[in-house]
This record gives C-alpha cells, structure tokens and sequence, in this order.
C-alpha cells in the first residue's frame, strides 16, 4: 500500500479517482464537520474545495437553498466516461435529512463545473434515510444507490431524473440484529446505548453492467440481482425479491469493487484488511495493515490500481461516549491489484 494523502482531520470517507489521475474525497457532516465536505485532493496532500467555495458553503444565510450546497456528501464516485459523482443524503449527522437536500450530483472534471442536479424526492428518501453508495451505468443511463437508514434501493433513470425507491426493508437489506461487529474489538455502541445496526450499505456494479451487489454492513451476507430486472418499472418489489440471488457468507465489510474478472474486493474492518470473494466463492486476503483503521471506500481505475481509504468510523466520538479516540491520520492508500 501506497500513501496518497493523510489526514488529520476531518474524517475522510469516500474517494474518487479521474482517467486523468485526479483525485477527489468527501468527509461526511458527521462529528467532525469538514469546510470543505467535497474536495480535490492536491498533488501536495491539501484539500480544496469542490466544484467551488459556494458548493461548500453550509449556514444559516445557505439553508433555504440545499439543492445547491452540500450538506453531508456520503460518496463520490467516477463513471467509466471520467465524470465525477457525489451522493449527498442531507442528513447532518446522521440524523434526518433536510428538506430538499438528498441528491445525486454529477461534475464534469474537465470544466469543473456541475451538469446534473438530480433531486431524490422525500417519497424516495424519506426523512429516516440515508443515501449511502452510488454506482453508475453510464450505458443504459441509470444510477443505483444502496439506502441504509430504512434499508432500500434507490434506482434513477438519468435521462428523466426520476428515482424510484426498492425493495424497502427486505430482509437482504436489514442488519443482522443477531450479530455484534466488532472494529479492533470495539462493538460499536451509541450515545443511547443501542448497538450499531447498518443497513444496506456496499454496492459493486459488475464490469459487463449485468449485476448489481449489496450487502448490509451488519450482515455476513452478500446478494445480487440483474441490473436489467431494477430497470423494469413494471415489476413489484415481490417480483423483484423472487431475481434476488444469495451468494453466501462473506466477511463484514463496508466499501464493494468488483474487477473485470469479478473478483468482489471488500473493505473487511473487523480486522484490518482487504479480501477478495473469486467468482467461485472463494475468500482471499489480499492485504492487512494495522492503518487500515476501518478501510471504508474504494476507487479503482482502469490500470488497475485500487484506491482505499480508512475512516476509522469506530473511533468517532459517536461510538465513543462522545470522546473521539482518533490517535492516527485519515489516509487514502493505493495499491495495484493483485493478479
């Protein structure tokens, strides 16, 4: 693993990295608030803010206009056309959106400029919700989100803007409420005392675009469904859940990336790594490393280099008792994938 910037504040979450080697991060409103929530990440390790300072503004004199300014980016993401996408659920915090925020933006790195502003209605995202994965199908035009706060899937067809959301508390998108996770033997417990339970969460779009994969973080287990069968408006939910495949029991993980082999990396925080699930099934470590303090996100482009980062969310004062117990930087890493 290689250093392509640390942090030491804010938390750092999701990256993103152009064709042309340009680099881009969000740090989530959530203990810690960040200036810049959405930021280029400079050839010198300094953060600037993205697309511009007013997209970054976030006050009392900004509020009434929230489809125009982040509020709490949760990832980024560059589709195979080089285009830059941030997801931005709009809930400070983690706890509700702000009216009019949830949002799907798309910037175009070559102008710097935003050139689709897509509004998730509160029918899709309702105030409980938390947008949290984008993977975007630049052929057929659609975007799929995983939806941890209620557990869904949001799909949005690009050309119209219309989003649609699926699947909504299935059990393929609940946490396990059996199981205690555990980050460097920390179970994650919050201020009221309730164990962490994240729905919906990783999201791998398959090189062909053929399928879509998910997986709650609270959960062992990972599914996918034909991207075909989220495009079709006429099928229901029930419909929908009989396409549904079970692919077994897999380690917790929050980030998903799958290769052009469909080889399924995942970001295993329980203990420090990343693995890899082979088409057939097979779990392989590809690295471990004490900095890996809850890897989180991944970008990979088309050379094959694999970009993490690690959020450390376990050591946030929400799972703290209110104390944040961060005592190393945020990185991003990179690192080329293993044959």
């Amino acid at each position: 693993m290689q250093v392509v910037a640390r942090f030491r504040e804010p938390q750092i979450v999701g990256v993103a990295v152009t064709p042309d080697g340009r680099v881009f991060g969000d740090f989530p409103r959530w203990d810690n608030n960040p200036v810049n929530p959405v930021a280029e990440i400079m050839p010198d390790g300094s953060v600037k803010g993205y697309p511009d300072a007013n997209w970054n503004l976030w006050n009392e004199s900004v509020r009434n206009e929230p489809q125009k300014h982040w509020i709490c980016p949760q990832s980024v993401y560059t589709d195979k056309t080089g285009m830059l996408w941030v997801l931005d659920p709009a809930s400070p915090g983690i706890k509700g959106t702000v009216p009019g925020g949830p949002k799907l933006v798309k910037i175009d790195p070559k102008t710097d400029k935003v050139v689709q502003n897509i509004s998730i209605p509160e029918s899709v995202a309702s105030r409980k919700s938390y947008l949290n994965d984008v993977r975007v199908d630049t052929q057929n035009q659609y975007a799929y989100i995983t939806e941890s706060g209620v557990g869904s899937l949001v799909v949005v067809d690009l050309k119209s803007g219309k989003s649609r959301k699926l699947l909504a508390q299935h059990p393929t998108m609940m946490a396990d409420t059996t199981l205690n996770i555990k980050a460097d033997g920390h179970e994650l417990i919050d201020p009221s005392g309730n164990k962490a339970r994240f729905n919906a969460d990783g999201i791998a779009l398959s090189q062909d675009l053929q399928y879509l994969y998910w997986k709650p973080l609270t959960s062992y287990k990972l599914y996918r469904i034909k991207t075909e069968a989220l495009r079709n408006p006429a099928l229901s939910d029930a419909q929908l859940a009989q396409q549904i495949e079970d692919l077994g029991k897999v380690p917790a993980c929050d980030g998903m990336e799958l290769d052009a082999q469909n080889n399924l990396y995942m970001t295993t925080f329980e203990d420090h790594s990343i693995k890899r699930r082979t088409p057939a099934g097979k779990i392989e470590l590809v690295v471990q490393d004490p900095r890996l303090e809850w890897p989180d996100s991944f970008s990979l482009t088309a050379d094959g280099t694999l970009y993490v980062t690690n959020s450390a969310i376990h050591k946030t004062p929400t799972w703290n008792k209110g104390v944040g117990k961060q005592d190393q930087p945020y990185h991003i890493f990179k690192m080329s994938l293993p044959k």
